[in-house]
């Protein structure tokens, strides 16, 4: 109970994107309840930014896990997400009936709130992870790649495609940091068998459920299979997992573009994780699946392959 108490405390208060969220659970932890020392939460800290999905949840579910086992682990992560979650969803629920010059103006500034948000991450992220000609070109490659695939697996083409260049040609100018030696050397008590059965899962679900939602085209399947997609090729969380989603869920049709963008505006104003704008979406979802369960799917699937 004190893990889900703290970290609920943290869901209610932690606004920002994953670099402040981090910030909130350095001061925390580290500072304040001395639950880890600096070594070891920058330990944790490297090794999230290394796997795929939002490093903050990740780095919060790692403290629940030292602290009180898998179920502190598991008491973290609900007591983080569900404050956005439900908000997010009572604006779900709410969006449809806002009429009139009030929610139109409402719906209207959340949209544009949406495209300076992405706006300014994108300008950001540009100026720190591009800058040299190598990175840039690789970025330029990239979008020309995706503008040019809309298949399911053109995301794993462009991962693949981005890290066989970044090794030819950023191997110099990439020094290694302290917080990717952390990462390496970050050690955790999970059994061997554990780890062999979470990565086989972890590849098994995502090859296996693009052909399984191919042969059997059911809702519900397809939408775990989009958002666990989504959740597995995302590195650092944030709002690096937009262009993501949007082909998931506006590109096929199944959310509305203005609903996407006033969702993602609502996502900016609520605190806690923004992954859980998956939420909104899977709730938003058209006909063929229950609001409920369309949130439940989209939700535990974007946060599970991390």
């Amino acid at each position: 109970m004190e893990v889900l108490a703290v970290f609920l405390k943290l869901g209610l208060t932690s606004f920002g994107g994953p670099v402040a969220h981090i910030g909130y659970f350095r001061r925390e932890f580290v500072e304040r309840r001395r639950w880890l020392d600096d070594a070891t939460f920058t330990d944790l800290v490297g090794l999230c930014q290394f796997l795929p999905g939002p490093a903050s949840s990740q780095v919060g579910f790692s403290v629940g896990l030292l602290r009180a086992g898998w179920r502190g682990g598991l008491a973290a992560w609900c007591g983080f997400t569900l404050p956005s979650v439900l908000l997010l969803l009572a604006f779900a629920m709410l969006a449809p009936s806002l009429g009139g010059p009030f929610g139109a103006g409402l719906i209207h500034g959340l949209k544009l709130v949406a495209v300076a948000v992405v706006a300014q991450a994108v300008w950001d992220m540009a100026r720190k992870l591009c800058p040299d000609w190598q990175r840039a070109g690789i970025a330029v490659l990239s979008i020309a790649v995706l503008g040019a695939l809309t298949t399911v697996y053109a995301q794993l083409v462009v991962i693949a495609l981005g890290a066989a260049l970044g090794l030819v040609l950023c191997r110099t100018s990439l020094p290694a940091s302290g917080s990717q030696r952390a990462g390496q050397e970050a050690a955790f008590s999970v059994s061997h068998v554990a780890s062999i059965v979470s990565l086989a899962l972890f590849c098994a679900l995502l090859f296996g459920l693009p052909v399984l939602t191919d042969l059997h085209p059911w809702m519900p399947a397809k939408v775990f299979d989009a958002f666990y997609r989504s959740g597995a090729l995302v590195f650092g969380g944030g709002h690096v997992v937009l262009p993501l989603l949007e082909q998931q869920t506006v590109a096929t049709g199944w959310v509305a573009s203005n609903d996407f963008l006033a969702g993602y505006g609502a996502a900016q104003a609520v605190p806690g994780p923004l992954f859980t704008f998956a939420a909104f979406l899977g709730w938003t979802i058209g006909p063929g699946l229950n609001h409920w369960a369309g949130a439940a799917l989209a939700t535990v699937g974007i946060f599970l392959p991390g």
